[in-house]
């Protein structure tokens, strides 16, 4: 995923302005804002504070459930906020994605994705898609089968996944924005994934695997979620540091997608806006 910023090296500023002093991460600026960006776990330094500017942004988001036959994965929780910098060291986590169940011999489960950390928040991974079954709760939780429900999702960070109606289809996965549409009864239909939600980056993070069916597939939610399979083909990965679910299996031998990983994101203003 590309986040649209111009990549830096480190001690760049801008004159006459007194803005915060970090190290961590990648380090890019947008306009009169510098991100650091965490795809891997590590830490965020703060070694000094500007005059003129001190508010830390941040966006934290866990990484996606893994996608079954037929469920859709739920994305990783995801949650903003701000604070005020001090000179000090910030622990980042990032979640690795949920693993994609395979359908072939020996047959492997799902499982839902990882936490990912920072700045006080810590945020529950996606939900996994389950076989023949209801989906596991998450941040967002993952899509049912086999008519069932979907998994619920944790409050303030995601969105329930879809149920299940029939046996050969599966609801999507749960986003941050919405949750994840229900398979529908009265065609091969799986549900699509849940929408994620958009962050101060013009970025949309945190969307719900498709679920699948034979023989049609859905889309997977917008911010990161795997497609869903259709007749024997295998669900797509949710995006890498999206926090996306991964799309829905069909039958034997096609697998689950797995979830796309986490990130964290922190912002500060390096000049007059």
């Amino acid at each position: 995923m590309s986040f649209g910023y111009t990549v830096l090296g480190f001690g760049s500023g801008v004159s006459g302005y007194g803005s915060i002093e970090a190290t961590g991460g990648t380090i890019t600026e947008s306009g009169v804002y510098r991100y650091h960006t965490f795809t891997s776990s590590g830490n965020f330094v703060v070694t000094a504070v500007g005059e003129d500017a001190n508010t830390l942004e941040y966006l934290v988001v866990a990484s996606g459930g893994g996608g079954h036959r037929f469920g859709g994965g739920g994305a990783g929780g995801m949650r903003n906020g701000s604070a005020s910098a001090s000179a000090q060291t910030y622990s980042i986590t990032i979640g690795a994605g949920g693993a994609g169940n395979r359908n072939a011999s020996p047959v492997v489960d799902s499982t839902s994705g990882n936490t990912s950390s920072g700045f006080g928040l810590s945020n529950t991974g996606g939900g996994r898609a389950t076989n023949a079954g209801a989906g596991a709760s998450g941040g967002s939780g993952g899509g049912a089968s086999a008519s069932a429900s979907g998994g619920a999702g944790t409050s303030g960070q995601g969105s329930a996944g879809g149920n299940s109606n029939q046996s050969a289809s599966g609801g999507g996965g749960g986003g941050k924005g919405a949750a994840g549409k229900s398979a529908t009864s009265t065609s091969q239909d799986a549900g699509t994934g849940g929408a994620g939600a958009s962050w101060v980056d013009g970025n949309t993070y945190a969307g719900g695997g498709g679920g699948s069916a034979t023989p049609n597939y859905s889309q997977g939610g917008a911010g990161g979620g795997g497609r869903g399979a259709g007749t024997y083909s295998s669900g797509g990965v949710g995006v890498a540091n999206t926090g996306g679910g991964g799309g829905g299996g069909a039958a034997a031998p096609s697998a689950g997608g797995y979830g796309g990983s986490g990130v964290v994101i922190v912002r500060y203003q390096i000049a007059a806006a």
